[in-house]
């Protein structure tokens, strides 16, 4: 690792300093033609590569950043310089707080082949549980299926019957006026709804009437005695 690190970097300082060599060859040639070509003066500083030694920051100094202080950082020194990064292997193990941590995400994240198969037989008996609950549900309503449309037809049977009912009621109560009044009424004129609830009173006591005869006559019937018992 240390030595391929050191390749690209004298790689890298060899690519620029023919860059610079090159840049001058041109501009000597194209003097000697007579022609000037505007060149912008670039005077880089020269590079300080320690290439015999590992770069080790100084976690006591001021300008050093402090992400190179951190553990992550040692762990990657250590990683790539082994012990001449002068760090102690020991100090990167995680603490007892950070590895209960680890511990715990794993146990939740990737948790152990049996916590699986729990999981997964528990999952299965709650879908069984839902389909066989939905089965007994549909089956309860196809058995009440027939009750159901029975009563519906009778609904629309007695509501066909009653707007019959309301219909010929009303055309009657139009005529009775029509001959009451002697011309065609209004149905939400004032005479025609007074018509109406004098009516309405008149067959209220027509009822009463017809239910007090029923109970007088009820009263009045002699009462048989039961037959004797041989």
């Amino acid at each position: 690792m240390a030595a391929s690190m050191l390749c690209r970097r004298t790689a890298g300082l060899c690519r620029t300093l023919q860059g610079i060599s090159s840049s001058k060859t041109v501009l000597s040639m194209n003097s000697q033609c007579g022609l000037i070509l505007p060149t912008a003066s670039y005077n880089p500083k020269p590079l300080k590569l320690n290439l015999r030694e590992p770069y080790i920051p100084d976690k006591d100094s001021e300008k050093t950043p402090d992400w190179q202080k951190t553990a992550h950082y040692d762990r990657k020194l250590f990683g790539r310089y082994g012990s001449a990064s002068g760090i102690d292997p020991t100090s990167l193990w995680p603490s007892q707080e950070q590895l209960d941590k680890i511990i715990a995400e794993e146990r939740e994240w990737h948790p152990p082949l049996e916590v699986l198969l729990k999981n997964i037989e528990a999952k299965e008996k709650e879908e069984t549980e839902k389909r066989l609950a939905k089965e007994k549900l549909i089956a309860a309503n196809m058995a009440k299926m027939p009750k159901m449309i029975a009563d519906w037809r009778r609904e629309k049977r007695e509501s066909k019957q009653k707007l019959k009912e309301e219909k010929a009621r009303r055309a009657k109560l139009l005529a009775e006026a029509r001959e009451r009044f002697g011309y065609a009424v209004d149905p939400r004129s004032p005479k025609f709804l007074e018509m109406v609830a004098e009516i309405e009173k008149e067959e209220k006591k027509k009822k009463k009437l017809m239910k007090r005869r029923l109970r007088e006559e009820q009263a009045a019937a002699p009462v048989t005695p039961p037959a004797a018992s041989s």
